[in-house]
């Protein structure tokens, strides 16, 4: 595969396509295989895919099903705006780190070890958050040392989506690059295709056992195909552009109504992923979730407009449009929750007599 479009750290690096729940169980296997431990450390309220290796590193699903298993490890998500170090400490990215750093520790004195750290490189379902600068770099220093490996989930966020950079871990600067990368969804456009990168040492240390990796329709033309045709609209249609300009203005909008409705308490985000969240009280920041849900009900029912919600208490009106989203896009969206949000009714309903 051509790996132009990775970022120099991952150039020389081995990639593998395939099914896109595929990608961040082979990233598993890769850093198990190649620490040789078996430990997994995850952010709170993580979600990394459907099949039973990944709902076991998915504190979103395991929670509701069976359970925390012995060797995952659970390190709190790095909000800034509920967390337990928020936009007022001196360096909240330091702080959020060493909490993974601590927790190491104390697998450590368990007599485990770890094998990765493994996260979105901007947690979605957790409440589009935006990592603390420094956050990743210091993270990566920490499990290294402890002889991990760093697991950048770009799933949902890679392909440009954040507009300055093509993949959201570039966010943390340039000095840092995670030992593996999984992306997915966005590179088939639809198409079921996903891919890992890593490096060679890691790719070698897989193959080392002497159990062969194959896929059935890894790698297939068909998915190639458009795989590279995805990259080429990116490229031509300046898609990385329109996500710095129409996200910029999203965001723009909705903190200009955020003056008018005490119910948002944060606009947050980069590109085209922004997270709009919702309280019923600013100073206590108590989660709104009956109105988040009502937002995204009404703009389904009334404007043909899909949003979801997202966060610990489903409080956050997610945005992740296709990338092709426009100005008029963005305003339209935003005219109509500041129009649900004032309990007005659409134009096409009037109120009964």
């Amino acid at each position: 595969m051509q790996t132009a479009w990775l970022p120099p750290c991952l150039r020389n690096c081995v990639c593998s396509t395939l099914l896109t729940q595929e990608a961040n169980d082979l990233a598993l296997r890769l850093a198990q295989q190649y620490t040789q431990h078996d430990d997994v450390i995850v952010l709170d309220h993580a979600y990394h895919g459907h099949l039973m290796s990944l709902i076991d590193i998915s504190p979103y699903k395991f929670r509701k099903l069976a359970g925390q298993k012995e060797w995952v490890h659970v390190a709190p998500l790095p909000d800034t705006y509920r967390g337990i170090y928020r936009e007022d400490h001196l360096n909240p990215g330091q702080a959020y780190a060493d909490t993974v750093k601590d927790l190491i520790e104390e697998v450590h004195r368990k007599g485990r070890k770890i094998s990765a750290f493994f996260a979105e490189s901007l947690p979605s379902v957790g409440g589009q958050i935006i990592l603390p600068q420094g956050y990743s770099t210091k993270v990566a220093e920490y499990v290294r040392s402890a002889g991990g490996v760093f697991v950048a989930d770009e799933v949902q966020t890679g392909f440009g989506r954040v507009g300055s950079h093509f993949w959201a871990f570039q966010l943390q600067g340039e000095g840092f690059c995670p030992d593996i990368v999984t992306m997915g969804k966005p590179m088939g456009n639809g198409h079921p295709l996903a891919c890992v990168a890593t490096t060679v040492e890691i790719a070698e240390a897989f193959t080392a056992n002497g159990v062969e990796y194959f896929n059935t329709f890894g790698g297939n033309p068909v998915s190639c195909a458009i795989g590279l045709a995805v990259l080429d609209v990116i490229e031509n249609d300046d898609l990385r552009g329109n996500a710095i300009r129409v996200g910029a203005h999203l965001k723009d909008l909705l903190t200009k109504i955020q003056t008018r409705h005490q119910m948002i308490g944060e606009v947050r985000g980069v590109g085209l992923f922004v997270g709009l969240e919702l309280v019923t009280d600013r100073e206590r920041k108590t989660p709104a979730t009956a109105t988040a849900a009502r937002v995204v009900k009404r703009l389904k029912e009334e404007d043909n407009i899909c949003v979801s919600t997202d966060g610990p208490w489903e409080s956050v009106v997610k945005f992740k449009p296709p990338m092709c989203f426009s100005m008029e896009d963005a305003e339209l969206v935003v005219q109509c929750i500041d129009r649900i949000l004032t309990g007005q009714l659409p134009r096409h309903i009037s109120p009964q007599p």
